[in-house]
């Protein structure tokens, strides 16, 4: 569906776009913004698979936006794909007021709507708490290879990790040739997800088999992707039959492989967020002898964002729930290791001293590592392409197999 949803992109770029109604904010003060604003509603398409940014969204900033903005946002549920198609749907019918304002997106879903002129900007430097964010950092200025230009705002920053359970593995893989040591000890404990964060494992793999965390940095390479997934399916192909289900099924959603890790049935997973863990301990669902760690070539280090559709009903709406989403306040409970546990994206040495202190007091996480831990280890997302062309050959090269 993602690769389907690519070719349609491209083709569409190439049409006569409609770029939605104009709105000249530089000239509105940002008091004037909120004042719009007030009495509005802000609808939010994002991905509801995580309990935590649910209750985050449904306890706190749903209110506290009510509150303090007499703004009432509505979320729909959608990610990636959902995200395009519905937004270049509204495109190709010319629908002037679209059904969504703001979304969460990056990478890949970035690259998409940008083709065909989906987002509405640059609108990031008119809110107020961009001041607090270092857009120089090549982790939050530069998505996917691509520069943000400020079309989309950071949410959150996170390092891709992989965990396991202490108690049961001593020394766990973190190159290829330990994992094929691993899997062939070890059947039927690993896997690879056949979803985003699945396609993010297999990008630590390419960029081993290229020779260096920067191998895949800049603009997408067919001739290099096509020498390297070659071996990467190979090496893939050759042991997969020491995989979970000896290979002849992979997970298609993550929080599948959560679980199994928690029953016992994998002692290897991985994600997002440091790999996730302080949040699934707390809930109980994971053993608090979880550990995470970074693959010696390194780990997807990345930022997330939050857009505003080319034909938001209420831009001004959105660009005030974005920036309170960015505020000290927003972020330092986004940020507690009891709460949502997701990493700021603010500068803390930028914050006035009261903000500062807080974050700097705050309680840090028990069971996961932080993001600091992993730091030497982050390499950059390279090109949404890569990311595009193994979620195809992972289904024809080595699913279908």
């Amino acid at each position: 569906m993602k690769y389907v949803v690519f070719i349609f992109v491209l083709l569409y770029a190439c049409s006569p776009a409609n770029h939605g109604s104009e709105l000249d904010i530089s000239t509105i003060p940002w008091q004037e913004i909120e004042q719009k604003a007030s009495g509005t509603t802000v609808n939010f398409m994002m991905w509801q698979g995580s309990p935590s940014i649910n209750s985050y969204i449904n306890n706190y900033v749903i209110p506290a936006v009510k509150e303090k903005y007499n703004i009432d946002l509505k979320i729909t549920g959608g990610q990636g794909p959902e995200i395009v198609q519905l937004i270049m749907g509204e495109k190709q019918a010319n629908v002037g007021s679209g059904q969504v304002d703001m979304v969460w997106i990056n990478g890949e879903t970035f690259f998409q709507l940008r083709q065909i002129d989906g987002l509405w900007g640059p609108f990031v430097t008119k809110l107020p708490n961009a001041q607090y964010v270092n857009f120089e950092d090549e982790f939050i200025g530069i998505d996917f290879q691509q520069p943000v230009n400020y079309m989309e705002a950071p949410w959150s920053v996170s390092q891709f990790a992989l965990f396991y359970d202490t108690t049961r593995i001593q020394d766990p893989p973190s190159n290829l040739d330990e994992l094929e040591s691993y899997v062939k000890s070890k059947p039927g404990t690993f896997t690879i997800s056949n979803d985003f964060s699945g396609m993010t494992l297999l990008k630590s793999f390419l960029a081993e088999l290229g020779g260096g965390p920067e191998s895949l940095n800049g603009p997408f390479d067919k001739i290099k992707y096509q020498e390297l997934s070659t071996q990467l399916w190979s090496y893939i192909n050759k042991n997969k039959k020491h995989f979970w289900k000896n290979g002849t099924t992979f997970p298609k959603e993550h929080t599948k492989m959560d679980q199994m890790y928690a029953n016992g049935e994998l002692l290897i997973d991985y994600g997002f967020g440091e790999g996730g863990i302080e949040d699934k301990v707390i809930q109980g669902l994971f053993p608090k002898s979880t550990r995470g760690y970074a693959w010696d070539n390194g780990t997807i280090k990345n930022s997330n964002y939050l857009g505003i559709s080319y034909n938001s009903q209420n831009k001004l709406g959105a660009m005030v729930v974005i920036n309170f989403l960015m505020s000290p306040e927003a972020q330092l409970k986004k940020s507690d290791p009891n709460e949502m546990d997701s990493n700021t994206i603010l500068d803390v040495s930028k914050l006035p001293v009261e903000w500062r202190t807080k974050f700097e007091a705050q309680e840090r996480r028990k069971y996961g590592p932080e993001m600091a831990d992993l730091q030497e280890k982050a390499i950059q997302e390279p090109d949404p392409q890569y990311m595009i062309r193994l979620f195809e050959d992972f289904r024809t090269q080595v699913i279908e197999q």
